[in-house]
């Protein structure tokens, strides 16, 4: 993840912040909490979560899953962008981190958007798939453990209906993908999923150079 878009200036950033991006009030204190952890790094970028709320409200979504919530930014900017009924299935391993997420769930007023679910992903999105949610949901954003990529791929494309989105984050990994000589399993695995899902015959996909790079795949 990154708090910042990869390879802008500090001049171009504040500018984003200041001027385009129009954050809301309780992103921005979301924000600046999650700024104070050690952890704050694994935090979406501000622009980021304006794009994913377009996004999200272009395709008129309601049903919307997400791997990966840490203090929930990303899953806030989707959960205000849906209608009063939409519904995004948060999946997240920490108790810890999400409870930051929920209260300000709470504090936004949209706590009955979501439906949390502690527990490792993969076992949450196959249940979703036994349970008769395949072809469901309109969005999907991943941003998790990176060896785990391709297999979040896989279910989140079989959970998506035809037109739906899925995002994935740190596509461009602050460049160590372009650079062969860079081999561990994180940045092995991300690049590997880049190059499926560009040759993907399911999906049309493209690269945002927005954040730490985010891949989004339109399911055919």
């Amino acid at each position: 993840m990154s708090t910042r878009t990869f390879g802008i200036s500090d001049a171009v950033h504040d500018y984003l912040l200041g001027t385009v991006t129009r954050e809301p009030e309780v992103l921005a204190r979301l924000r600046e909490e999650t700024s104070k952890l050690a952890s704050a790094g694994m935090q979406i970028s501000p622009e980021q979560g304006r794009f994913m709320q377009w996004l999200v409200a272009l395709l008129g979504a309601r049903r919307c899953v997400e791997v990966g919530v840490f203090t929930g930014y990303s899953s806030l900017s989707v959960g205000l962008a849906l209608p009063e009924d939409g519904r995004v299935v948060a999946c997240d391993i920490s108790d810890e981190w999400t409870r930051v997420a929920r209260r300000y769930w709470a504090e936004a007023g949209i706590a009955h958007k979501f439906e949390l679910k502690l527990g490792p992903a993969l076992e949450t999105l196959d249940a979703l798939a036994t349970e008769g949610e395949l072809g469901s949901f309109d969005f999907a954003f991943i941003d998790a453990d990176k060896e785990n990529y391709r297999a979040y791929y896989e279910r989140c494309l079989a959970l998506l209906r035809q037109g739906g989105v899925l995002a994935v984050d740190n596509a461009l990994w602050s460049g160590k993908v372009a650079d062969p000589a860079v081999t561990d399993r994180d940045t092995v695995a991300i690049r590997e999923l880049n190059a499926h899902a560009v040759s993907d015959p399911r999906v049309s996909a493209c690269m945002i150079t927005i954040g730490d790079g985010l891949l989004v795949a339109r399911k055919l």
